[in-house]
């Protein structure tokens, strides 16, 4: 009997490691967001995170930042190894589509197994990005050096300062994933500071109608605070989308302050007050094969959000690349309503949450 159960635990043993194997193995066929923060602990001691190590330090522009929508963990080319040698000084760091900060938690992860101390150097690079990056009224832009148009405006959109936040606010509270870095009482207060300046920014853009508090634009002017456009299709609107990330950082906040509780109380009210009720969405393909997205009725439907909603009305709203508002979905170009997300659910995970959040202020 005790022999059958040790064979049981050596077969299960043996499986998982089989399965972590695989999983190391297929690394070059996983997108770099994961396999920068989602491998298994060993997998970055490993030869193959070496090797992608050395692909992270060479394409950190001299700044401090890298290049956005980058496979990392792919094998260089001689000409590539020769372009990001000499692309260091070009414009081009950012923090759209999580770039940056995903390298950096790439680093903190391969230092705490290899202790080479070229990554702690380059994440201390990439740190410092964030803080010289950072406007004297807290908002970061998507793209530092500054680039002209809506790259320089506080971005909200996709998470950029979110995720920035979310950074900063595990470096401040010691988090184990930076331990081994041994990080500067220095680089702490630093990052403390932005941070505090980061909410305080966004406090200050939350669009405030008739005196009261409600959501947030995907971005907002660097100068004026106000709502700002980005791409053509991209106007100045209540964002039901990226409202929901910026609501759940203050939700995440221990004993915040009153305008942050404001703040969250605010957006929560917006949500409640703009969901859609009665419709989902599906795809039809027509007799050619071509592929449409509709809106349905179902009156079963989970609510939701538009992406953007009309800074007047309140009324979701749709654009082509023609930038020229339409009230349905139906009326837009066939690339933009199949090619770009119009409607959310996102706004229900705050509405789940914020009963508990309420709650726990309650209990202080």
């Amino acid at each position: 009997m005790k022999l059958a159960y040790l064979f049981s635990i050596v077969a299960i043993l043996t499986t998982n490691m089989v399965l972590a194997q695989n999983k190391a193995d297929n690394y070059l066929n996983k997108r770099w967001k994961d396999v920068a923060t989602k491998m298994p602990v060993d997998w970055y001691g490993s030869d193959e995170a070496k090797l992608v190590a050395e692909n992270v330090l060479l394409s950190q522009k001299e700044i401090g930042g890298w290049e956005k929508n980058k496979a990392w963990h792919h094998p260089f080319s001689a000409s590539e190894k020769k372009y990001y040698l000499n692309d260091k000084e070009e414009i081009g760091a950012t923090f759209d589509n999580s770039a940056t900060i995903t390298e950096l938690r790439f680093l903190a992860k391969v230092y705490s197994q290899l202790k080479d101390e070229r990554y702690k150097q380059s994440f201390e690079k990439g740190m410092n990005y964030i803080f010289i990056s950072q406007y004297k009224n807290g908002g970061w832009p998507q793209y530092y050096p500054l680039r002209s148009g809506y790259y320089c405006r506080i971005t909200y959109n996709d998470d950029a300062m979110v995720n920035i936040l979310k950074f900063l606010d595990e470096i401040i509270s010691d988090n184990e994933e930076f331990t081994a870095l041994q990080i500067s009482k220095e680089n702490k207060l630093k990052a403390q500071e932005a941070f505090k300046k980061g909410l305080d920014c966004i406090v200050k853009t939350q669009i405030i109608v008739d005196n009261k508090p409600t959501v947030w634009c995907a971005q907002h002017d660097e100068i004026t605070l106000a709502p700002a456009k980005a791409r053509s299709y991209e106007l100045p609107s209540f964002s039901g989308s990226e409202s929901v990330g910026i609501t759940l950082l203050l939700m995440s906040i221990e004993n915040p302050s009153e305008d942050i509780i404001a703040a969250v109380n605010g957006a929560v009210q917006w949500f409640e007050s703009n969901k859609i009720e009665g419709i989902k969405l599906e795809r039809e393909t027509d007799k050619n094969g071509k592929k449409n997205r509709i809106v349905v009725e179902d009156a079963s439907a989970s609510p939701l959000w538009g992406r953007f909603h009309d800074l007047e009305t309140s009324k979701p709203f749709f654009c082509s690349r023609d930038g020229i508002k339409k009230n349905s979905m139906a009326e837009i170009s066939h690339e933009r309503r199949n090619g770009y997300s119009w409607y959310t659910s996102s706004p229900e995970r705050v509405l789940k949450e914020y009963p508990e959040w309420e709650k726990s202020l309650n209990a202080k």
